[in-house]
């Protein structure tokens, strides 16, 4: 999945691209593959970890861990340097120029996040979002999906975004009934305290939520 992610970033974005890796999740094979890749498409990637603190509440199972250094650790992860990143998901495909994305206004959040679509009929009564816990915390607010967001990575230092949603993670954790989808369930749930910008619906279109007919705006798409 990696690589058809990668490749449909580079086919569409036309300004140079850096990857960030997270190191101790990527398979040996990949690891070797990546030089390689490198050279022939001509991007630059780099990797990067860090160590889970002792204090925080631990994950054993590896997918709920790759999902918490996906929230969890996005002020630590990164050089100071780096302004912005974009976090894709391995099973994305790509059809448009990232660039936009990075150069998006995002009105003083921290990140910003695509909506849940509504459009799939069908799927109305499954909605998780649309009522309980969610509806009733999330007001008018929307439900946002995990599998592709920007972060303005200076506004979500100077906000203190990272201490925030840890401390919000330690309290929540050690309760088997909450965080349940760790990566997009502790964003949606700090959206009081560290704002979400709405990403237009096309940036993500994901087959189970979204309708047939919105697939051909879609900018990336969910496998």
């Amino acid at each position: 999945f990696h690589r058809i992610m990668m490749l449909s970033v580079l086919r569409h974005t036309k300004t140079p691209v850096k990857f960030w890796f997270l190191k101790n999740y990527l398979s040996p094979t990949f690891k070797d593959v990546i030089p390689h890749m490198a050279k022939k498409y001509g991007f630059k990637y780099e990797l990067v970890q860090y160590k889970w603190p002792r204090w925080l509440y631990q994950q054993t199972e590896k997918q709920r861990i790759i999902w918490g250094y996906k929230i969890l650790f996005l002020d630590v992860l990164f050089p100071l340097a780096v302004d912005k990143i974009i976090f894709v998901d391995a099973d994305q495909i790509v059809r448009s120029d990232l660039k936009e994305l990075q150069d998006l206004d995002l009105n003083g959040a921290p990140y910003g996040y695509t909506p849940f679509c509504d459009s799939r009929k069908e799927m109305d009564g499954y909605r998780f979002w649309k009522s309980g816990y969610w509806a009733s915390h999330l007001g008018k607010r929307k439900y946002h999906i995990s599998a592709l967001y920007v972060v303005d990575l200076k506004k979500f230092r100077k906000i203190a975004a990272g201490d925030r949603l840890r401390g919000q993670y330690q309290a929540l954790s050690q309760d088997p009934n909450s965080l349940s989808n760790l990566d997009q369930d502790l964003p949606n749930n700090m959206i009081h305290q560290v704002a979400i910008k709405s990403l237009p619906q096309e940036w993500l279109w994901c087959e189970t939520w979204c309708d047939d007919e919105s697939k051909k705006k879609a900018k990336t798409i969910d496998l």
